[in-house]
């Protein structure tokens, strides 16, 4: 068995739904025998990039877990963080040839729709950056 030592960013923007994001991604970690080395606290989905950069260039870690939530609002903003954080986060995961897993919701998701789905995103995120780790080791 391989060993996974993850890092987190967690975007601090929705907190009441990406705080528990972070407990449940942390559980399901522990769960899946990962081991969560160390969790980096952005202010939105936005700047979730420069944090899975920081935690990316550790020795100490081979996997990235990235969680946040951009909801919809009134104007495309939501589309033009969402697009540019997952393209950002992307190109270090192959940059860097380590896995970074997006579990960033949105764009064009209401609150009441991130509340419902935050064990889904978060566990998924999780079990993405493991299986990946494992798949490349």
């Amino acid at each position: 068995m391989t060993n996974e030592n993850l890092g987190i960013v967690v975007s601090e923007f929705n907190a009441e739904i990406t705080s528990v994001m972070q407990q449940v991604a942390k559980e399901h970690a522990k769960f899946l025998g990962a081991q969560v080395v160390k969790t980096i606290t952005v202010p939105g989905s936005f700047d979730v990039a420069l944090g899975v950069k920081k935690l990316i260039e550790s020795k100490e870690i081979n996997a990235v877990v990235t969680l946040g939530a951009i909801i919809e609002g009134d104007t495309d903003h939501d589309s033009v963080v969402a697009q540019h954080a997952a393209r950002k986060i992307m190109d270090l995961s192959i940059e860097h040839n380590k896995p970074v897993s997006l579990g960033i919701m949105g764009p064009k998701i209401s609150r009441a729709e991130a509340l419902k789905r935050i064990e889904a995103y978060s566990k998924r995120a999780v079990e993405t950056a493991v299986k990946m780790k494992r798949a490349i080791a």
